[in-house]
């Protein structure tokens, strides 16, 4: 199966990494917790797989539609 990008669906803050690379996750496990407006959010995973790559660090900024993680 081909990587699949995981993009941020909101702008914010990157708050923690959630899954790092290597881990394996199912539909809609959390990857990264992005904080907007004091809210923490979860972008979850489009599909199963492992976490191929982390393209943000905590505290880095995001804006919609960045990609933000890779999952092989």
């Amino acid at each position: 199966m081909a990587d699949t990008t995981v993009e941020s669906e909101i702008p914010g803050k990157v708050f923690k990494i959630e899954a790092p690379v290597g881990t394996k996750v199912e539909e809609d496990d959390p990857i990264i917790i992005l904080e907007s407006m004091k809210m923490e959010i979860p972008i979850g995973a489009p599909r199963a797989g492992v976490v191929k790559e982390i393209l943000v660090a905590e505290g880095d900024p995001v804006e919609e539609g960045d990609e933000v993680a890779v999952i092989e």
